[in-house]
């Protein structure tokens, strides 16, 4: 055997993805990014929640809570003030401790509104930028909807500011956000599979023919074909043969209890998508208006039905950190 292999057989699976793909941290949990070391992380009210619910976070919360009461008058106004120092404060914890960059997102409430997308988005890189954090090192997550990729657009463009486009499970939402010029996409590779075992015949995959990884190989490919400059990050994993299926993608979003089963591994992995294969595939360049963008996602019944339930449970769980606010506000 020679060294090189020698080599790769004792590293474990977590490491041999790090040399193929950058590796991100989909988690709220400080302790697990200071464990696996992922280069960047993201975040979504779902993780924030749970984070803000264990007391080790508690001081987090608090410092998120005064500046809401000292910023706004009404309890409304002080809410929302202390939503967003919420989140920034949990993305300033977390670049602490990794090397690159942190998602943060926009509420989910604004989904289907620019104007607001776009000034919440503001307004978030300007509380990083109070706390000494470069908007260098932020990426603002929004939903895949026609209105959060023009917000994203506009974003990029007159302001600087780089965007991460979240919840997209299709192919035409993945067109929209290249030509919008956006800096990544997260396509949700699980959530994808999820809809096709609750709503087909088929009740398993060969990871090869996996809905979500066939979705996001198809997408990476055609980038990749046609120089876009957008990247493409692979997310919300149900196993780690979906994650071995995507190595080489230019990101991967992987959970604690994944990146923990890859790292107790020391099965080979393989680099499988390419520049050089995707500059090969025979993929029809396309453009896409609005009202084509509307059609065809309408026509697609997993993505419509994914990205709507997607918003609902996001939105959900900001009402629930809201709540928690609220309730220490007026304690």
């Amino acid at each position: 055997m020679s060294e090189p292999q020698s080599k790769k057989r004792n590293m474990s699976s977590l490491d041999q993805l790090k040399g193929l793909t950058t590796v991100v941290a989909d988690t709220g949990d400080f302790e697990a990014m200071e464990q696996f070391k992922p280069t960047d992380a993201t975040t979504n009210p779902s993780l924030i929640l749970a984070a803000a619910n264990q007391k080790k976070y508690a001081h987090l919360i608090d410092k998120a809570v005064e500046w809401g009461k000292k910023s706004a008058s009404t309890l409304l106004d002080q809410v929302e003030e202390a939503f967003d120092m919420t989140c920034v404060l949990f993305g300033k914890e977390i670049l602490n401790i990794i090397p690159g960059r942190v998602s943060t997102e926009v509420d989910a409430r604004y989904s289907f509104h620019k104007e607001a997308s776009v000034n919440k988005a503001k307004k978030l890189i300007g509380l990083y930028e109070r706390l000494g954090v470069s908007k260098e090192r932020i990426l603002i997550k929004l939903a895949s909807t026609w209105e959060g990729i023009q917000a994203a657009k506009e974003l990029e463009e007159k302001h600087g500011i780089h965007c991460n486009l979240t919840l997209l499970f299709s192919f035409v939402q993945a067109m929209a956000c290249a030509d919008a010029g956006v800096t990544l996409i997260s396509p949700f590779v699980g959530r994808i599979l999820d809809w096709y075992l609750a709503n087909t015949d088929k009740k398993g995959y060969k990871p090869k023919e996996d809905p979500g990884v066939v979705s996001v190989t198809r997408i990476y490919n055609y980038y990749k074909k046609y120089d876009y400059k957008t990247v493409v990050m692979g997310a919300s994993f149900r196993n780690v043969d979906e994650i071995r299926e995507l190595a080489g993608c230019d990101l991967l979003t992987i959970s604690p209890k994944l990146l923990e089963e890859l790292e107790n591994s020391n099965e080979p992995v393989q680099k499988v998508l390419s520049v050089e294969s995707a500059k090969k595939c025979d993929i029809e360049k396309m453009t896409l208006d609005e009202a084509g963008f509307r059609y065809l996602l309408n026509e697609d019944q997993m993505a419509t039905e994914k990205l709507s339930d997607g918003i609902r449970k996001f939105a959900a769980d900001a009402r629930k950190l809201r709540k928690l606010l609220e309730e220490k506000i007026q304690e």
